[in-house]
């Protein structure tokens, strides 16, 4: 096995304690300004125990609150809204993936063609990188439901119309069939896959979010009420059958057809031990150069899997 074919971690993407340099969040929130270009905000701003203005992040209005307020203010989107119960992302994390990907294809081609796989109700990624880098996006997803909010987001920032677009996935068993059209070509795919196998095991999860969080605040035991949950996500959003791992394995070897139409495919991977098998089927399948790329957020670390097959 020749040196580019081995597995390796992005040498353009040193591990960093903060988020990526180009990030506009790196130095917290402000929420006074925040405020100012969302005033929606206002109600949900406090003292923290520790005397900073913060929020409550185990309220799902408030966290979804504070997104309609950074993507106003920093990328000038407006009317962000989900529906309740959906999935909704951490912005700065979001930006990190979009930075790290514009690192590894080149951040300064706007003609640049991105592909997000499961796009959701929130349709960040896409938004994400249509205002950042100026690129050309195209949104899929299997719920019409999610396409039809995301949709209305669009219309709302009308100059978006031009950049970004929506496609239906009619299969669950497929991320590129029927999305990819005949000729077309995308510099890379982006995804945020299901984490979990059923969604029991996503509802257990988020119950130990909402209880850490509660125990980060001092507060008592949170309630065991699916409604209490504050995590959001619903459906295809949080979980599949197989989990992530599956549900990757079969986005690795469906981009090994797909491949003379996109020259990078990547995911999130949420669990560690999802790595090596998922690396392991990438050169099975003829992978020529593999990535993994650490975002660190704090005391968190994300990962990013990126997967070509172009010499």
């Amino acid at each position: 096995m020749s040196t580019r074919q081995r597995s390796k971690k992005s040498q353009s993407n040193p591990v960093r304690k903060g988020l990526h340099p180009r990030n506009l969040h790196n130095q917290g929130y402000d929420f006074p300004a925040l405020v100012t270009s969302y005033p929606a905000l206002a109600s949900h701003v406090k003292p923290n125990p520790y005397g900073d203005l913060s929020i409550d992040f185990s309220n799902p209005l408030a966290v979804k609150a504070l997104n309609a307020a950074l993507l106003k203010r920093y990328y000038n989107i407006a009317d962000w809204d989900i529906p309740d119960g959906a999935l909704c992302p951490p912005i700065p994390g979001r930006a990190d993936y979009i930075h790290y990907i514009a690192d590894l294809i080149g951040p300064e081609n706007p003609d640049t063609k991105l592909l997000d796989i499961g796009t959701g109700a929130n349709g960040i990624y896409p938004l994400l990188a249509c205002r950042i880098y100026g690129w050309q996006c195209v949104g899929s997803d299997i719920n019409a439901q999610s396409l039809a909010n995301v949709a209305a987001i669009i219309d709302s920032n009308p100059d978006l119309k031009e950049r970004f677009t929506l496609r239906t996935q009619n299969d669950k068993n497929h991320s590129f069939e029927g999305i990819i059209q005949p000729g077309e070509w995308f510099d890379v795919s982006v995804c945020n896959p299901p984490f979990h196998a059923s969604q029991d095991e996503a509802l257990k999860s988020s119950q130990m979010k909402a209880s850490n969080l509660a125990r980060n605040r001092g507060e008592a035991k949170v309630k065991k009420k699916a409604s209490n949950l504050n995590f959001g996500g619903q459906g295809a959003e949080l979980w599949c059958k197989g989990g992530e791992l599956l549900f990757l394995k079969k986005m690795v070897r469906e981009s090994q057809v797909y491949s003379p139409q996109c020259r990078w495919f990547t995911s999130l991977v949420s669990k560690s031990d999802n790595l090596r098998p998922l690396k392991k089927l990438m050169l099975k399948v003829g992978a020529v150069d593999i990535r993994e790329i650490e975002m660190k957020q704090g005391n968190k670390v994300a990962r990013v899997l990126a997967w070509t097959f172009a010499h």
